[in-house]
C-alpha cells in the first residue's frame, strides 16, 4: 500500500517549475515551492553567472537538512528550461525606496520582452506567471510577445495584495488567519482595489466586524503597505515569494481555487485588450474561467480608474 501511495505521489508532479530571475524573490519562490513538494526538481535561472547555482546550493542544503527530497538546480542557459510546464519571471529591476510600480515600465518592459522570446523558443508549451513589476503591463507584454492562449499567462498581483489585505484584517479583528477571506482585485498599484463586501471571516461578513471607517482604512494601508516595507528593508521579499508558490500549488495540484491573477480581458468587466487582476478559478489549465463580480458604483469605478491606468503605459511600450 505504502508503494502504491509513493507511486500515485509521484505521478500527481506532473510540472516542470522554471523561476526565472534568482534575486531574492526567485529564490524564496524556489524555497517556498520546495518546502511544499511542488515538483521533484526546480529550475532557478539567471542571467548573472554564479548566482543561480549558488541559491540553489544554498536552499539545496535547506532541503536536506529538512529530509525533502525535491532538488533546486541553477543555471544559466535558456536552453535548460526545455519541458518546462510553468515558468515564473521575476527578472528585471526591483522597486527600491520612492519609487511607484510604474518607475520600473521601461527599465522592466525590455527585460521582460527578452526573457518571453525565450520561453516561447525553448517552453512553447509552457504557462508563464509574469511576476516583475509594474505587473498588469508586464504581463500584458507576456501575454503578446508569447502569442500563448490568455489561460497560460497569468501574473501574481492580487495574491500578493491580498496577503496584505488579510493581515489587516486579521490586525483589526483580531480573528485567526486561517479564518479570513478577503479579495482584491484591479491594477496591482495605486489603483488596486480590495473589496471588504466580498471579504469575510468563517463566511460572516466584514462588515459586521468593523465600521465602514475601519474597513476604508484597511483600504487604504493594504494600497501603501508595500512602500513602507521598502523604506523600511528596501524590498519585499518573503511575502511574493511565497504568493508564487501559493498559486503554483494551486496549478500542479489542481485545486480550482478562485484567486485573483493579473490576466488579459476579451469583454469581461466591459474591457478589451488589458491585462488586469481578476478574480479567475486556476487549475492544472491554467485560468479556467474568470468571474465576474458585480461591483458597486464605487469599486467599479476605481477598478475602471486602473484599467485605465494600464492602457496608458501599454500604450507607450513597443511590443
Amino acid at each position: 500500500i505504502n508503494f502504491i501511495r509513493f507511486i500515485i505521489s509521484k505521478l500527481s508532479v506532473i510540472f516542470m517549475i522554471t523561476i526565472i530571475g534568482s534575486g531574492k524573490v526567485g529564490g524564496d519562490a524556489a524555497l517556498f515551492s520546495a518546502l511544499k513538494k511542488l515538483d521533484d526538481q526546480i529550475l532557478l535561472l539567471d542571467v548573472a553567472k554564479g548566482l543561480p547555482q549558488g541559491e540553489a546550493m544554498d536552499i539545496n542544503h535547506m532541503l536536506s537538512e529538512q529530509g525533502i527530497d525535491v532538488e533546486v538546480k541553477g543555471s544559466n542557459d535558456y536552453e535548460d528550461i526545455r519541458g518546462s510546464n510553468i515558468v515564473v519571471v521575476v527578472a528585471g529591476s526591483a522597486r527600491k525606496p520612492g519609487m511607484t510600480r510604474m518607475d520600473l515600465l521601461k527599465i522592466n518592459a525590455s527585460i521582460v520582452k527578452s526573457v518571453t522570446e525565450n520561453i516561447k523558443k525553448y517552453a512553447d508549451d509552457s504557462m508563464i506567471i509574469p511576476v516583475s513589476n509594474p505587473l498588469d503591463p508586464m504581463a500584458y507584454i507576456t501575454q503578446k510577445v508569447s502569442g500563448f492562449d490568455r489561460s497560460r499567462v497569468f501574473g501574481m498581483g492580487g495574491m500578493l495584495d491580498l496577503s496584505r489585505f488579510r493581515q489587516f484584517i486579521h490586525e483589526s479583528t483580531g480573528h485567526s488567519r486561517d479564518s479570513i477571506r478577503g479579495l482584491v482585485i484591479g491594477e496591482h498599484g495605486e489603483n488596486m482595489l480590495p473589496l471588504p463586501r466580498f471579504s469575510s471571516v468563517s463566511g460572516i461578513p466584514l462588515s459586521s466586524f468593523l465600521p465602514k471607517e475601519k474597513l476604508d482604512e484597511i483600504v487604504q494601508n493594504t494600497k501603501q503597505v508595500a512602500a513602507k516595507v521598502i523604506e523600511l528593508k528596501g524590498a519585499t521579499v518573503h511575502a511574493p515569494g511565497n504568493a508564487i508558490s501559493a498559486i503554483l500549488e494551486t496549478v500542479v495540484r489542481d485545486r480550482k481555487q478562485v484567486i485573483p491573477v493579473a490576466t488579459y480581458l476579451d469583454g469581461e468587466y466591459g474591457h478589451s485588450d488589458v491585462t488586469i487582476g481578476v478574480p479567475a478559478v486556476i487549475g492544472k489549465n491554467g485560468v479556467e474561467k474568470i468571474i465576474e463580480l458585480d461591483l458597486n458604483d464605487e469599486e467599479r469605478q476605481m477598478f475602471d480608474k486602473g484599467v485605465a491606468n494600464v492602457k496608458d503605459a501599454i500604450s507607450g511600450i513597443e511590443i
